[in-house]
């Protein structure tokens, strides 16, 4: 059971968030849970929807929650490739990632991990980078040879991370890792699926830029089942970089996770909503 009590909730918690009452409904749901959440897109530019994100999870520290975090970069590493003059290449959503790339991609993704961790620690969370340089603990097999520098995570040292967290200290993982010495990019959304499959999560966030899966209308759904993603995928009604979205929620759910969600990372406070109200903030996938 959580020992928070409802005073401190209403310190706590920000005025445009969740209420009171919702938050003590959920709490305890989550208490001593596993929870990744994979942030990426405009929550990483924007400053203030990046200092929203940092604030909310250290709101849900606060609340005894201790979260795993994978953080994404494409939009900085398309900006740095671009000032290099160097092309970016596409294939069902995942960087084509070249020698010429794979540095620049390594590079841009540790300066923005230790960003967060700072971030975090300026906000009395503590923190823990997690990269190639530093404590990794991913082990990649390469994704196939058009791809080049590009894989999935074949390995994770699970007990680093367990160890970590009971510490309650935040790890923040860059999604790389290495396949013989040599440094592989891995989509972000991949990494943080093979993570929360390998904790064994309660639940997988996945923040976008995007409201959630959207039906032939446009329109919001608020969740969903495997055999209806898959006839969705299959239909080419999911397209792009929301392929491999819905691929790692399908793989995670199938592997024990026991629902995905992908959040509008652009609303206010959209992970106190997902996780501690009645109404989500975007679409949730389960088995």
């Amino acid at each position: 059971m959580s020992s928070v009590k409802e005073e401190e909730l209403k310190n706590i918690l920000p005025i445009n968030g969740p209420s009171v009452e919702e938050v003590k409904k959920y709490i305890d749901k989550y208490h001593d849970e596993k929870i990744v959440i994979k942030c990426g897109g405009s929550v990483l530019i924007d400053p203030n929807l990046f200092n929203l994100f940092i604030s909310d999870i250290a709101i849900i520290k606060k609340l005894g929650i201790i979260p795993t975090i994978v953080h994404g970069g494409g939009k900085r590493i398309n900006e740095k490739l671009k000032k290099l003059n160097i092309e970016s290449t596409f294939i069902k959503g995942l960087r084509i990632t070249n020698k010429n790339t794979i540095e620049v991609v390594e590079n841009v993704l540790i300066d923005f991990n230790r960003e967060i961790v700072n971030a975090l620690k300026n906000n009395k969370c503590e923190a823990i980078s997690i990269t190639t340089k530093e404590n990794n603990i991913i082990s990649v097999k390469p994704e196939n040879k058009e791809l080049e520098f590009v894989g999935t995570p074949a390995e994770i040292k699970i007990n680093f991370l367990d160890e970590v967290i009971k510490k309650k200290s935040i790890p923040v993982i860059a999604p790389i890792g290495l396949y013989k010495n040599q440094v592989y990019n891995i989509n972000a959304d991949v990494c943080s699926g093979s993570l929360a499959k390998n904790l064994k999560s309660r639940r997988l966030l996945l923040m976008t830029d995007v409201a959630g899966v959207l039906d032939k209308n446009k329109n919001l759904i608020s969740e969903i089942n495997s055999p209806i993603a898959e006839k969705m995928l299959k239909n080419g009604d999911i397209t792009s970089g929301m392929i491999p979205k819905i691929n790692t929620c399908l793989d995670a759910v199938n592997n024990g996770v026991t629902g995905v969600v992908i959040v509008d990372g652009r609303k206010p406070h959209a992970i106190l909503f997902e996780l501690f109200s009645d109404k989500g903030a975007g679409t949730l996938i389960r088995k």
